[in-house]
């Protein structure tokens, strides 16, 4: 980068940045590490400032999205990283800045990986199912608490779980709850309370701390022997941003020790309050049960049938009377009519009945055969005939013919 200027022949300022330029993208790719602070992203580039961890120096990175979403864990501000950078010189701003090509977590960034390395492990098995977690019991009869020495998380859990039902009890096992040994000595208390018969749920509970602190409950182990316990499992590790491996797998997770009392143990006043709702609400039912019931047997009773029964049976016996009454009277018409209409039948019978004709004077002349004799001629002296009259017959001989 060496050019002759003087004040009589300066260059312009662009072909100055162009050199700049050239210079700087002979560097080549350097590694540097520093701590992710500013980050924020537009469209298909994440932006970042690179902090170094000692002295009070930064620099501005530009990082592809794809770049930075295949790192895992994905950055954040604060996180401690390594990047293989290109130095590059924006020549129409004159601004320089750091082209990230890869990035590295490093210390806790490395360990973070690790654990979203299990995290997606314990997933893709399975183990963090929802269907998989069982439902505390309402009221438990034993309690396992498995806590440090001494520790404020088991003052927390049975003060509050005390407070919120007196009768309430624990077994509790005390461990170490962080360094080379809590991770076997708090599997060998869950196998412990997973086998006695009087445990009806677990609490794993321990404070705050570092990463690094919390990390025996993101342990492999202890989190395959959460997940295999039959006993339903709270755990209740560090604070509401601490997020170990443990409690994926639990069956309940509890923000804080304080918390997991809450989950666990039902509130005695608010079960006392419940209960007198309850109650209430069950009197109101049945109170309103029986006065509709009482309505309806009070409208019942007034009905005349019930209210004065004999008046009830007297009318309907006034009724069956009339009934009766009438079909007599209609009977009797009927015969008086059946009656006349047989005497007018029998009075045209009698009228049209030849005995009647022969009780005004008539004879009916017959021969022997039967025949009716209509006419005088044809008969011969001799003849027999026989007379027929209204109160007898008659037996006659022609004695001369007709004339």
């Amino acid at each position: 980068m060496t050019a002759k200027t003087s004040p009589e022949q300066p260059l312009p300022i662009r072909s100055v940045l162009q050199m700049v330029a050239q210079w700087i993208g002979k560097l080549g790719t350097v590694w540097a590490e520093g701590q992710i602070t500013e980050l924020s992203s537009r469209g298909g580039t994440v932006f970042l400032t690179l902090r170094d961890p000692v002295a009070n120096v930064s620099a501005r990175v530009t990082c592809p999205r794809n770049v930075y979403e295949a790192t895992v864990p994905r950055p954040v501000d604060g996180a401690r990283v390594v990047i293989l950078v290109k130095p590059d010189f924006w020549v129409n701003r004159g601004s320089f800045a750091f082209t990230a090509l890869e990035i590295r977590p490093v210390g806790v960034g490395e360990l973070l990986a690790r654990l979203e390395r299990l995290r997606q492990i314990i997933v893709a098995e399975g183990l963090a199912n929802t269907e998989r977690k069982r439902r505390l019991p309402f009221l438990p009869g034993t309690i396992g608490l498995i806590c440090g020495r001494d520790s404020a998380a088991e003052r927390d859990v049975l003060e509050n779980a005390r407070r919120r039902w007196p009768a309430v009890r624990f077994k509790i096992e005390t461990v170490a709850v962080q360094g080379p040994y809590a991770v076997g000595e708090v599997t060998e208390a869950l196998r412990k309370f997973d086998l006695d018969g009087e445990i009806d749920v677990i609490i794993v509970a321990r404070g705050g701390g570092s990463l690094e602190d919390l990390l025996p409950f993101s342990d492999e182990s202890l989190v395959r022997a959460v997940s295999a316990c039959r006993t339903p499992v709270v755990s209740a590790i560090g604070h509401e941003q601490d997020n170990p491996l443990i409690d994926l797998v639990a069956d309940v997770r509890a923000s804080t020790p304080t918390d997991a009392a809450k989950k666990v143990v039902p509130d005695v006043g608010e079960q006392l309050s419940l209960v007198r709702q309850l109650r209430d609400r069950g009197r109101r039912v049945v109170g309103g049960r029986l006065d509709r019931e009482m309505s309806w047997l009070t409208a019942l009773r007034s009905r005349p049938s019930l209210s004065d029964p004999v008046r009830e049976i007297e009318r309907r016996a006034e009724q069956a009377e009339g009934l009766r009454d009438r079909a007599r009277r209609c009977l009797a018409s009927s015969l008086d009519r059946a009656e006349d209409s047989l005497s007018h039948l029998r009075a045209r019978l009698v009228s049209l009945s030849p005995a009647a004709t022969l009780e005004r004077g008539y004879a009916i002349v017959q021969l022997p055969a039967g025949d009716v004799v209509r006419q005088a001629e044809g008969l011969a002296p001799g003849d027999e005939l026989s007379v027929r009259f209204s109160d007898g017959r008659v037996e006659v001989t022609v004695a001369k013919p007709v004339t």
